[in-house]
């Protein structure tokens, strides 16, 4: 397969370098698209390609995502923004996977690892529509988080990209150009209407958050995966409102829409440990041990959660439940995942206090 590498970019100049050094050599053509540069972001842009071209930005991600692969020439249009990359075992991956995805492909999917531990284990994953055939019907679509929506032949590759964010960004832009597609009349699809109230989420509009994620969970034709994510920030919501039962009740709503999720489980049971119920919440964190975590589909993956988090957890509600024993060895098992963790060693160091054999 060939493929070109489509960018849009505006003041990339800290992490623009390092993005396309890390794929230079894996991709076939690279495409800079800038809407608006005022930094060093096309001068470094053409250290790589010749190809760098101007875009009007009218507040519309996918607008410039389309104008990115109009201009590619390849057989697949691949994409990241300016603070991505592929670390040197992901690189190999995909140099592998590149000369092995089937023929017939149409999308490939891949891992999108997007925050991260101290040790540099990824912390939140989910599967992005990351290649895409050339020339095929999808476009680009939503003025803010853009997606294309693959639904025929798709391969899962295993080469993650890693989002490296350096500073902090406009935090309010995404709620502004939402909040301008309102004024306008513009109808928010079911993935527009569910990022709209993860904005007001974010900037602590809890109430109106609420009405928000309330509207979209009645919608017929929402994506589950967003459904269940729905509930858990709709959760969060309640609670720092003080209504705890509320909380909870948002995220046992997540169970009409799929099997229980580590994540719920665990969002569970901290609502029970916030509340020393510590029998309760140990049977959540069990429940979080006996989850899958899912390698395909759109789903916010929250990787602790199905290992380290319910272990480590379990080992404080044995522990207030006066099984020394079997709070040691939820310790222990959380410690052979993270050896080094601070709460790890700190745990250990409690138990030897208690002079256990």
């Amino acid at each position: 397969m060939t493929i070109s590498l489509c960018m849009i970019v505006k003041d990339e100049e800290k992490t623009l370098a390092r993005c396309l050094e890390s794929v230079k050599d894996l991709v076939d053509e690279i495409i800079i698209v800038d809407t608006g540069s005022v930094d060093r972001t096309k001068e470094i842009a053409a250290k790589y390609t010749e190809k760098i071209y101007d875009f009007h930005w009218i507040d519309d991600f996918s607008a410039a995502r389309n104008a990115s692969f109009d201009y590619a020439s390849m057989e697949y249009c691949m994409w990241l923004d300016g603070d991505d990359l592929l670390l040197e075992e992901d690189r190999i991956k995909f140099r592998k996977m590149k000369a092995s995805v089937p023929k017939e492909t149409d999308v490939v999917m891949l891992p999108y690892q997007v925050a991260f531990d101290a040790q540099g284990k990824a912390t939140f994953v989910y599967q992005r529509e990351r290649i895409v055939r050339r020339g095929s019907d999808w476009r680009w679509e939503g003025p803010v988080h853009e997606a294309i929506v693959p639904n025929d032949s798709i391969f899962y590759g295993e080469a993650a990209v890693t989002h490296r964010k350096e500073g902090l960004g406009d935090p309010d832009r995404n709620l502004r150009i939402y909040q301008a597609c309102i004024q306008k009349g513009r109808p928010f699809s079911p993935r527009d209407a569910f990022y709209y109230a993860r904005e007001l989420y974010f900037h602590q509009y809890y109430e109106k958050a609420l009405e928000e994620f309330t509207k979209f969970l009645e919608r017929p034709d929402g994506w589950i995966e967003n459904k269940v994510e729905a509930c858990r920030q709709m959760s969060v919501c309640w609670k720092n409102l003080g209504k705890t039962e509320k909380a909870r009740e948002a995220l046992t709503r997540s169970l009409a829409f799929s099997l229980p999720r580590a994540e719920v489980c665990c969002d569970l049971g901290q609502l029970w440990m916030e509340e020393q119920d510590w029998e309760k919440g140990a049977f959540w964190y069990e429940q979080a041990l006996k989850c899958q975590p899912q390698t395909h589909g759109w789903g916010f993956v929250l990787p602790d959660c199905y290992d380290y988090l319910p272990n480590l957890q379990l080992c404080v509600c044995w522990d207030r439940m006066g099984d020394h024993q079997k709070a040691r060895e939820y310790n222990r098992r959380a410690g052979q995942i993270k050896p080094n963790d601070p709460a790890v060693l700190y745990n250990e160091r409690y138990f030897a206090t208690l002079h256990m054999e």
